[in-house]
């Protein structure tokens, strides 16, 4: 009989410290994969960043504009991280005013 508590004991050890999480990192990954949009920048899981320029159809395949002119076509579950949402953007310099005087 205590045999079999501990090896339900043990089962459920190894889902609270294994399996769970892993489980929670799987349901971020396709959240944050599902959300990746035309304007976010992006990294690759082989460490190519560039920005979304187009989705195609069926929304397994995105287009990164890595450079001026040159385009790859990466599938969607290539996509390591989104370094910056489209929504954000990034920051840049401030915008001057025309009323500013020069330097």
């Amino acid at each position: 009989m205590s045999s079999i508590i501990l090896l339900v004991g043990l089962f459920a050890l190894m889902y609270f410290l294994m399996i769970r999480p892993q489980q929670r990192r799987a349901k971020e990954r396709a959240a944050m994969l599902s959300r990746a949009d035309v304007g976010d920048v992006i990294a690759t899981v082989g460490g190519v960043i560039g920005k979304i320029v187009a989705v195609e159809e069926p929304g397994e395949v995105v287009c990164i504009e890595v450079d001026s002119d040159v385009e790859l076509r990466v599938q969607r579950r290539a996509i390591g991280e989104i370094v910056t949402p489209a929504s954000t953007g990034p920051a840049g310099p401030p915008e001057s005013d025309d009323n500013d005087p020069p330097e």
